[in-house]
């Protein structure tokens, strides 16, 4: 028999403590006024394999820490289904990703004030990021330095990558690619070392940056492993949460504001499941309709990327991860001075390159990882154990857009994805020269006098056609989804405000990437850190007038 509790109030009730929820749940609680719940789905985070950087690999499909998603046959490439990661954990996905800190490009957010983002162009968000971050880098001379003093600790880790990565760099320059001497906003094209969020040898999660001081709060109450099951209004205003740790069924009150920060998957879920979303699809699975919101679910974007795997004469990654003695040897390295390859992510050596389409701003995102692995169907990575790298190129800003939608009414179901890649023929053609610019790269002399072979389709072989079809066949998401509770000016395009208020609805935030008017050029999680730190700001101006 299942027991139920009275609702407990609180000002904030945010539902999820991926990377927005972790942010908000600490400046929210700083000032000591406000009384703060924070629910998440997963449970806690002190995880060897999430802490060493290198440990992404055994994370990526562990249903621990994973919501570990599929998606819907996508006819765009070939009817595959695509496994997707999410975090399901405290950090959330910045608890489980690869840890490359990527802004985006300056005109990513100008774009979205052009969208109809009033507020939100680069000068705004550029300053939101210099004040999130701490960097650890290199002067022009080479010494160490520190700038900035903002929670989250953002490292150059040049001085630790395999010395293979260099290779990728030298082949920039051969073919007369920029290659970046830091990641100053004003270099925004070229090659250069990733930088990570990453400290003295641990990743450093939303969590860790910004959950853990602020758990010494006592204004600050944290559920762990509790499934959000619906919203529900009280006297019109959207102020319960609903939840479920085990059998027991629990019930919260927000006195502010609910803030929905469960991402661009889980966020239009949980407002389809109150009855917030088309009301066919709803009706069809038999929920109240609270609100007919046709927008909810709709916009999803993703980055694809295509990768190329190739051997190589000289020692990689795999040198070491493939052979027993050199993985007891990082690991020693590891736990005594914690530097090594266990103290670095994968991805080592990217940037923004310009393919020649349309687009006056760099429209391809390259990876170039001194290591050669594959994905299984299952979601596992395999190492190839003889020396290889690995090149990949991600198209920046796709327009095709897909849709999320709930599969049942059951709050345990996971939610039917339907990505719509390679929807539009400038989407199409963009694959084709993202292939291009690994073929360029590839026939540079400093990684040609070096590869031996592909353990992949020939790119140096294949036709325009021929690039598209193993696109469609090859290429998977570089998890990035977003869009799905856009904001914008309007109901008619768009769920939120410029101000992350769901449209005509009182009581109810949304803040995390599923907010994004339109995909940003890189990775996600820097952006979506971003504007969880405006979203907080505004949240406060609001309360205090």
């Amino acid at each position: 028999m299942m027991r139920h509790v009275p609702a407990a109030e609180y000002d904030y009730v945010i539902i999820g403590a991926g990377s927005a929820g972790c942010v908000l749940a600490d400046r929210l609680t700083a000032c000591g006024r406000h009384k703060v719940l924070l629910i998440e789905a997963g449970g806690s985070d002190a995880r060897l394999a999430i802490k060493v950087p290198i440990g992404y690999g055994f994370t990526f499909s562990d249903p621990r820490v994973n919501w570990a998603y599929r998606t819907q046959a996508d006819p765009g490439l070939a009817s595959r289904s695509i496994y997707w990661p999410r975090g399901k954990v405290i950090g959330g996905c910045s608890s489980i990703n690869a840890m490359a800190y990527v802004r985006g490009l300056p005109h990513d957010f100008d774009d979205w004030e052009r969208d109809g983002a009033s507020g939100w162009n680069w000068t705004t968000a550029r300053q939101a990021f210099l004040n999130l971050e701490t960097f650890r880098g290199f002067g022009l001379r080479g010494e160490p330095t520190i700038r900035g003093t903002g929670p989250l600790c953002v490292s150059d880790l040049r001085d630790r990558m395999h010395p293979f990565s260099a290779r990728f760099l030298d082949s920039a320059r051969d073919i007369g690619w920029p290659v970046l001497r830091s990641t100053d906003d004003r270099e925004v094209e070229g090659l250069g070392y990733f930088c990570s969020t990453v400290r003295d040898g641990f990743r450093v999660s939303a969590a860790d940056a910004f959950l853990r001081g602020a758990l010494r709060r006592p204004n600050l109450r944290v559920v762990k492993n509790a499934l959000v099951s619906r919203l529900s209004s009280n006297d019109g205003r959207l102020s319960r949460v609903h939840y479920k740790i085990g059998a027991l069924d629990q019930v919260c009150e927000a006195r502010i504001e609910v803030i929905l920060c469960a991402g661009a998957v889980n966020s239009p879920k949980i407002l389809h499941l109150s009855g917030i979303g088309p009301g066919d699809l709803l009706q069809s699975h038999g929920i109240p309709v609270l609100r007919d919101f046709d927008q909810v679910g709709k916009g999803l974007q993703d980055h694809l990327a295509i990768s190329h795997l190739y051997e190589t004469t000289e020692p990689t990654l795999n040198t070491v991860f493939g052979r027993w003695l050199g993985r007891v040897g990082a690991g020693l390295r590891y736990a005594l001075t914690r530097t090594g390859p266990l103290s670095v992510p994968v991805n080592q050596v990217g940037g923004f390159i310009r393919s020649g389409g349309p687009d006056a701003a760099p429209d391809v995102q390259l990876f170039c990882n001194p290591a050669s692995y594959s994905i299984s169907a299952s979601g596992k990575p395999q190492l190839d154990r003889t020396p290889g790298y690995l090149l990949s190129a991600q198209p920046c800003r796709p327009t095709s857009r897909g849709e999320i939608r709930i599969a049942s009414a059951d709050p345990q179901d996971a939610p039917l994805i339907h990505p719509n890649s390679l929807a539009t023929e400038a989407d199409r053609l963009s694959a084709i020269r993202a292939g291009k610019l690994i073929r360029r790269l590839l026939t540079a002399p400093s990684l040609g006098r070096v590869t031996v072979s592909t353990r992949t389709p020939d790119i140096l072989k294949m036709t325009d056609d021929d690039m598209l079809e193993d696109f469609r066949r090859r290429a998977s998401t570089v998890f990035h989804p977003c869009g799905t509770c856009r904001m914008g000016p309007t109901s008619a395009t768009s769920v939120v405000d410029n101000r992350l208020r769901v449209h005509d609805m009182t009581g109810l935030r949304i803040v995390d990437a599923s907010t994004f008017p339109n995909i940003t050029s890189g990775n996600t999680n820097a952006p979506t850190l971003m504007v969880a730190l405006r979203a907080a700001e505004m949240i406060l101006e609001d309360a205090h007038g």
